[in-house]
């Protein structure tokens, strides 16, 4: 008998687990398939608005989900695939809230000008009728970005390498760093065009440079700011010069080197981004000015939130490279 009094206060406490902002977050959720689908959208122009039931059908599947994971979170709260969902709880809130304004403005209350605010809907179809030049965009920017951000990286891990080591070279190499590195390199796209064969090598050469730069630099700096006495007793221990440089010098500098990464991969995206629209004939950058150029702004935002996640998911990415490589960094910064 007690143990059962005891189940049934359990059971009782379980939704008390819930922290009140994933209870806030869900009502605004299902406030918002409410809105979406018990309000009627204004008239607006001469076509009928397409993908709205699926639309509605995406929301609510949302607020479905964010409900399933909030009783598992109740029910097993110790699981920790769930503890995102608490972490998130506000920002849950957040992004009702102005999905919730965004829908209120465009679709139902026509407050914004068409076509260049359009409600959620909008974005939906986009998606729904344009993945596959969406996606051919995505890969071919990619493919940009991965061979402009490699070449500039190894180019920039030599060079930052050698002038951190000789002095020698750096007297040579300094001033070129100085007279080139503050130059943004889209202000060489002209000069790129002529030089090589083809836009897409021009963009490559481009996405590089802006690498090579913060690279250089931050490799550059952790060489240099290595202890010498470090050098002092792998000398007495009989490491040559090759051994010093693979296996003090660049080990101690890859905490540096990883922040010139961070800075390279986030110039090579403005980059990528400008070279794309003047020159590359696909990629997202591309995809936006033809968005533009078209009036179809909906696609011009789906593209826009492709970049920010994909950006963002590439950042993450290096960080945890980094934490694998400098794990007792780990703690240091955070993405």
């Amino acid at each position: 008998m007690a143990s059962e009094t005891l189940t049934i206060a359990r059971n009782r406490d379980v939704p008390r687990r819930i922290q009140p902002a994933v209870w806030g977050a869900l009502l605004l959720w299902w406030a918002l398939v409410a809105l979406m689908v018990a309000v009627p959208d204004k008239p607006q122009g001469f076509a009928a608005p397409r993908f709205v039931n699926e639309t509605h059908e995406l929301f609510a599947a949302v607020a479905l989900i964010l409900t399933g994971l909030a009783i598992a979170s109740g029910l097993f709260p110790r699981l920790t695939l769930l503890a995102p969902l608490k972490r998130s709880g506000p920002w849950l809130i957040v992004l009702a809230l102005l999905i919730g304004l965004w829908e209120t403005v465009t679709g139902k209350l026509a407050l914004l000008p068409a076509p260049f605010f359009a409600p959620p809907r909008a974005l939906v179809e986009a998606y729904a009728t344009d993945w596959p030049r969406l996606l051919d965009s995505v890969l071919n920017s990619l493919r940009l970005l991965a061979f402009g951000f490699i070449y500039g990286s190894v180019v920039g891990f030599i060079t930052g390498v050698a002038i951190g080591w000789s002095r020698g070279l750096g007297y040579w190499v300094h001033p070129i760093l100085r007279f080139l590195g503050p130059v943004p390199s889209t202000a060489l796209l002209p000069l790129s065009l002529y030089f090589f064969p083809s836009s897409f090598s021009a963009a490559v050469f481009l996405i590089a440079l802006a690498t090579w730069f913060p690279v250089t630099v931050l490799t550059w700096s952790g060489v240099s700011s290595v202890d010498t006495r470090y050098y002092d007793v792998a000398r007495t221990l009989g490491a040559n010069s090759l051994f010093l440089v693979l296996r003090v010098a660049v080990p101690a500098a890859l905490p540096h080197l990883f922040v010139g990464l961070f800075m390279g991969l986030g110039a090579s995206f403005s980059v990528l981004v400008a070279a794309e629209m003047m020159g590359v004939k696909s990629g997202l950058g591309w995809y936006l000015q033809w968005a533009q150029g078209w009036a179809a702004y909906a696609n011009m935002y789906a593209a826009l939130i492709v970049m920010a996640l994909l950006f963002s998911s590439l950042i993450s990415l290096l960080f945890l490279v980094r934490d694998r490589l400098l794990s007792w960094q780990r703690s240091a910064v955070k993405w």
